[in-house]
């Protein structure tokens, strides 16, 4: 019944974003005058059709996608109302639409969780002792307003910017506290043992989530999966406790005793941490949201679109530049593992916060398509976009056997990709 809703939950949400997509296409190729011979929602046999204005609407059997159908799309046509008979500033409003659309229905729907759950400042909400961030004076509760520069407006913007860049040796903060502004530089490197693991801290399932590759967990035989029953033989029965034990005991250089249970078994694993130079902010921003007013709440929308769009773009920088591989990447297989998640550890908090969640993830999937779909490879939005650009540019149509030609290529390429991202997907679910 799970893994059922869990489709049901993917199929609808991805089918939401593609239909926004072409109704954007939609709505104003008919601003444009460009004929649409059909729009349909969802894909498959259709249940539902009628006839208005030349143009088909259609609901189809798949709930999933959608599609706008114009006129002299991808073909010579010489009808007035052709697509490539329109001028070139014409056709790339109609191309952008799409992707525009997307990030209009990701603001909206961040603008809708800020009402009902209010907004993420960028607030301190614990700092480490014994930390540069502590010696230099950083306390909970402080609202960080820039880190070396770059400016901070949502708490999750701290644990991005972590993420995506490399600290220096020195940091300077800047963060308000009782209405003042400061100004914190300290050294951000450290020493400490590490195991290699990563797991919830809530919930009932202790189990870990990843296993760091070439760390000492892995080295002794942890798995992402396995389950933690006791830590150097004090019993654990919740991801708060296993959160708690390693709180009142800090890990040193001392072999840790772990047993897990791993399909319906219980394994006795010894994992004995390793010292390792890193940086650290020294401190946790905060998930906690306030409430606002309506000014503030349209600003904050904007500031969640801007950041789901900066995870797309950081993301794909990573895995250009090898610090992220393909099968760190999801595609609608991987979707239904990750909505199933977001639905489990969102359903003891209540109905309410499993909605709220799956808007978030409504919020970055719509910004994801937005951004994927402006990239410059034939096929997409983004490769028409560069096409028509280039045609500006030249003032002089395109060869369009040999733009059919480049987007086929394009098609061909992406539907390589999409079948090594399914695959990906379907091993990591096996795993």
């Amino acid at each position: 019944m799970e893994i059922r809703m869990s489709i049901i939950y993917t199929l609808l949400i991805l089918g939401v974003l593609v239909t926004v997509h072409e109704f954007g296409h939609f709505i104003v190729a008919k601003k444009c005058g460009i004929g649409v011979i059909e729009f349909s929602i969802g894909m498959g046999p259709r249940l539902f059709s009628f006839d208005k204005n030349g143009t088909k609407y259609s609901l189809k059997l798949i709930p999933f996608g959608g599609s706008c159908a114009m006129v002299g799309e991808d073909e010579d046509n010489d009808a007035e109302n052709a697509f490539n008979n329109k001028s070139p500033w014409a056709r790339l409003a109609v191309v952008f639409a799409g992707p525009f659309f997307n990030f209009l229905l990701a603001f909206v729907v961040a603008a809708i969780i800020i009402a009902f759950m209010g907004i993420n400042p960028p607030k301190v909400n614990y700092v480490y002792e014994g930390y540069g961030a502590a010696e230099a004076g950083i306390q909970e509760g402080d609202l960080i307003k820039s880190i070396n520069g770059k400016k901070m407006v949502l708490g999750k913007d701290i644990s991005l910017y972590e993420v995506v860049n490399e600290l220096p040796d020195e940091v300077e903060i800047v963060f308000e506290r009782d209405g003042k502004r400061q100004t914190a530089v300290y050294n951000t490197e450290y020493e400490r043992y590490q195991m290699g693991i990563s797991y919830m801290n809530q919930g009932d399932a202790p189990a870990l989530t990843e296993v760091y590759p070439g760390t000492p967990a892995e080295s002794a035989g942890l798995k992402a999966g396995d389950i933690i029953v006791s830590i150097n033989g004090t019993d654990v029965s919740s991801g708060t406790e296993v959160y708690n034990y390693f709180r009142d005991n800090e890990i040193g250089s001392a072999a840790v005793d772990f047993v897990v249970k791993r399909d319906g078994e219980q394994v006795a694993v010894t994992v004995t941490p390793a010292l390792i130079k890193d940086k650290t902010l020294g401190f946790i921003a905060s998930y906690a949201r306030e409430k606002a007013g309506l000014f503030s709440t349209l600003r904050n929308a904007l500031s969640e679109v801007r950041f789901s769009i900066s995870n797309v773009i950081y993301s794909i920088k990573m895995l250009i530049t090898g610090r992220a591989n393909v099968s760190d990447v999801a595609g609608p297989v991987g979707m239904v593992s990750i909505v199933g998640d977001v639905v489990e550890q969102s359903s003891q908090d209540g109905a309410i916060y499993v909605i709220m969640n799956l808007l978030n993830l409504v919020v970055l999937l719509s910004a994801n398509l937005g951004v994927m779909n402006l990239l410059p490879i034939p096929a997409l939005d983004g490769g028409r976009i560069m096409l028509t650009l280039f045609e500006i540019i030249r003032r002089k149509p395109l060869d369009r056997e040999k733009e059919g030609m480049v987007n086929g290529i394009g098609f061909i390429i992406l539907f390589a990709l999409m079948i090594l991202v399914m695959f990906n997907d379907i091993f990591k679910l096996l795993r």
